[in-house]
């Protein structure tokens, strides 16, 4: 499985997913934009989507 690093390695498959909600939701989006810790945003949204609660 191919991984994506942004200062952290993360599946494709997992990039692929966030693409899709961001492109959803526009809030989504906003949040994901914002200057603050990516990696922690994108390990919320991964528990998120894991809890099904995204």
């Amino acid at each position: 499985m191919a991984k994506k690093k942004f200062g952290i390695a993360v599946d494709e498959e997992i990039v692929q997913e966030v693409d899709e909600l961001v492109a959803e939701c526009d809030d989504l989006g906003a949040f994901i934009q914002t200057e603050s810790d990516h990696a922690q945003q994108v390990r919320e949204i991964i528990i998120r989507k894991r809890k099904s609660t995204l």
